[in-house]
């Protein structure tokens, strides 16, 4: 069996089922690739101090967060990416505009530009999100993370700017398809991963992502074998080498089986 040395798992729709439960098998696919020596991380887009305890229970202590713009290989930081302070001013002004929310995160504070709102309360409960608080000033120099609520497809486009190379992602989970995770082509998952590979001396065919999302989309791009959910976008499918079964029915586990890692 080849030597795979890293593996990288979204989290929501990947790992975290509807419920936000993880599926014994998940557990017992992560486990075993732990034993085989196989480094785990989470990569999500997801804040990382609200994502500890699902590390936790996994035994896990490596991390992509906020879709590339932090990364820490157990407790070194390999990649710190802060947005700059002009596009936030920026898309916050358009928000206000549209009458859209956005959610900007820091390394500690979920920020956000009301509390109150339908969408927002939508977003915060699904993502049982703990620290909550309205956005302030201060913060400009401090956002890893952007999510635009409350925007339909064709609102988006109003964010595009033509100095900045920025797509946005459609979040993958039911009710919350008027949320956009801001992505940079420059700072995204696949980044992250090419700067842990460097720090680990490890080449992409040591490595396995799995993901659902069009966040995942240049972490499936960069690895040697990448996994698309069956519940994924798809959109997504055709940037991954494999397609697995959903997150519901042990899309982790036969996907590991696959590649030879569980037997």
């Amino acid at each position: 069996m080849k030597q795979y040395k890293a593996l990288f798992l979204d989290i929501d729709g990947t790992i975290l089922r509807q419920d936000h439960t993880i599926e014994p098998s998940t557990k017992e696919a992560i486990s075993i690739a732990r034993q085989k020596g196989i480094e785990v991380f989470l990569a999500t887009g997801r804040p990382l101090h609200e994502i500890y305890t699902i590390a936790e229970e996994l035994g896990i202590h490596s991390f992509i967060g906020y879709n590339g713009a932090y990364a820490l290989y157990q407790e070194k930081i390999l990649v710190d990416e802060p947005i700059s302070a002009t596009i936030i001013e920026h898309y916050l002004k358009i928000a206000k505009q549209n009458h859209h929310e956005v959610i900007l995160y820091t390394n500690s504070h979920n920020l956000l530009t009301s509390l109150e709102t339908k969408a927002v309360r939508q977003f915060i409960d699904y993502f049982a999100l703990s620290d909550t608080a309205l956005y302030q000033d201060k913060y400009r120099n401090q956002i890893l993370g952007i999510t635009i609520m409350n925007v339909s497809p064709d609102e988006i486009a109003l964010y595009n700017l033509d100095h900045e190379n920025i797509y946005f992602s459609q979040v993958n989970v039911k009710g919350l398809e008027h949320s956009y995770d801001v992505i940079r082509e420059n700072v995204n998952k696949g980044m992250a991963i090419k700067s842990i590979l460097e720090e680990l001396h490890l080449s992409p065919d040591q490595a396995i992502a799995f993901g659902d999302g069009m966040n995942d989309k240049q972490m499936l791009q960069f690895v040697g074998n990448s996994f698309a959910m069956g519940n994924a976008n798809p959109e997504l499918f055709q940037y991954a080498k494999y397609r697995t079964t959903t997150v519901e029915n042990s899309g982790i586990f036969n996907g590991l089986r696959k590649l030879g890692i569980i037997t």
